[in-house]
């Protein structure tokens, strides 16, 4: 989380005057000390809790909203006549849009691609469409998109390898939503499986836990990030007599690093598990990215997994939320139900989904195509290497996995600083996710402002690397006593 710890006092000002709402102080466990804040309390839901021996770390709170909300007001009695409601909302949207060009300057933590130019598609912003039901059963509701929704399922459904009359899927609204909707599918199939998932798996996976009330292990990972199959292997032999639903992921949210879910499939076997898994793949980001990945291992449905998802305004860069969710056929017809009222099915997890979003990646894979996505995912590999070498050269201890786009480092001192730049952060580290629209223009401006502001974090003029061994190694941390052993 980035931004600055909102005290009780402020979080209580800010809300006093809004209508007759009076807020009580914060608890006290909920009050953080701003200066402790890179040292703080893992986040459960980040996949970090459980152990009792785990460091404790402060979560950094983002900025209260309500300090600066735009209020809904009624209009005055002429205002029809004086066009001044039409003069102001137009003056606030115009300083919006200026300040979306001045933050998306310095995007560099989140991966969203906003690299896109969707004009020709305006002329669809008159109508409400919307896919409620089954994507592959039309509905009474005519106004929907399930034709170019299908075509960009049967696409992916090309990509992982698994033919039209085998799979099933549709348009999420996110990427949380396909991980919901995929554990779902493996909960319906094993109803008294257990739930795995490495414990720097999206927040979304455990939230699936709690929602669907599924008793979940969390298993450690390697340094990279990646699943332990060694602790992986240790706690599946404690819970032999349940299935498995497991979570593999795609690309962990942090470091960006990529599951075997070869060796996920071997350890299920060696354990007694054959027949008695399912697999989700988290694919969010690197799920789209690994495909064109040269000697990159291959997620298919020609390997027994039961489901895949990605986000589509990740890597694909829509300008909405959404995602794409591939299941095998056989496993849906355990969630859907008729329903009269639509004259479809149900076998998603919204009721009504974004019938635009669909139609947005439908054009984009239509421009883009195989080719133009290689092309993209090559330029963010070069371009990652490129932020990671010139971090390593300027002294400040950075990694980056082999199939990933993520670069972690050191976290900045100045908060303020991360909140310019829009970094993700956890404990001592944060990254940067090189999309398409990151330039090497983009990088030198942040490597450049980053090294200028380090000279000031440290006022004996020497500037020293903190020990981040532990979160990204030692052959990636730049501290004195590892880099002296480098040498």
């Amino acid at each position: 989380m980035v931004g600055s710890v909102v005290a009780a006092a402020a979080v209580g000002d800010a809300l006093e005057g809004f209508g007759n709402v009076k807020a009580d102080p914060l608890p006290e466990e909920f009050v953080f000390d701003p200066e402790a804040a890179p040292a703080a309390l893992n986040d459960a839901e980040n996949g970090a809790g459980g152990a009792e021996d785990e460091r404790s770390k402060a979560v950094v709170l983002g900025r209260n909203v309500h300090a600066s909300c735009l209020d809904v007001t009624e209009p005055d009695a002429d205002d029809e006549e004086t066009g001044e409601r039409e003069a102001y909302m137009a003056s606030v949207l115009a300083k919006y849009r200026k300040s979306l060009v001045e933050k998306t300057k310095h995007h560099l933590g989140y991966p969203y691609n906003l690299d896109f130019d969707y004009g020709a598609l305006a002329q669809l912003q008159h109508f409400s469409i919307n896919n409620l039901g089954d994507p592959f059963i039309e509905s009474n509701y005519g106004v929907h998109s399930r034709q170019f929704e299908v075509g960009v399922l049967d696409w992916f459904a090309r990509l992982w390898e698994l033919e039209k009359d085998q799979y099933w899927g549709y348009i999420t609204n996110c990427g949380t939503e396909g991980n919901l909707h995929g554990i779902l599918v493996g909960r319906e199939v094993f109803p008294d499986g257990i739930l795995y998932a490495s414990k720097e798996s999206h927040y979304s996976v455990f939230k699936a836990s709690r929602m669907y009330r599924m008793e979940c292990v969390k298993v450690g990972t390697l340094v990279t990030g990646e699943i332990d199959c060694a602790d992986f292997e240790k706690k599946l032999l404690e819970n032999k007599e349940k299935a498995a639903i497991i979570n593999v992921n795609i690309g962990t949210t942090v470091k960006g690093a990529v599951d075997d879910l070869d060796l996920v499939i071997k350890t299920l076997e060696n354990c007694g598990f054959k027949d008695r898994f399912y697999i989700h793949c988290d694919g969010a980001l690197f799920g789209l990215m690994m495909p064109f990945v040269k000697r990159a291992p291959k997620v298919t449905f020609k390997k027994p997994i039961g489901s895949v998802s990605v986000s589509g305004h990740k890597f694909v860069g829509c300008p909405m939320p959404c995602g794409v969710q591939i299941t095998r056929l056989e496993h849906i017809n355990t969630l859907s139900r008729n329903v009269e009222y639509l004259a479809s099915r149900d076998a998603t997890i919204m009721g009504s989904r974004n019938g635009h979003a669909p139609i947005f990646l439908w054009y984009t894979l239509n421009r883009k195509g195989y080719r133009g996505f290689q092309k993209e995912v090559q330029k963010c590999l070069r371009n990652a290497h490129y932020l990671k070498d010139r971090l390593r050269d300027a002294g400040i201890g950075a990694m980056l996995n082999e199939l990933s786009s993520t670069v972690v480092f050191e976290r900045p001192l100045d908060e303020e600083f991360v909140r310019r730049w829009q970094l993700a952060c956890q404990g001592n580290i944060a990254h940067v996710v090189v999309m398409p629209n990151v330039t090497i223009e983009k990088l030198d401006v942040f490597l450049n402002e980053l090294v200028q502001k380090r000279s000031t974090w440290y006022p004996d003029g020497k500037v020293q690397s903190p020990c981040v061994a532990a979160d990204i190694g030692e052959e990636n941390c730049a501290c004195v006593l590892h880099k002296s052993r480098a040498i």
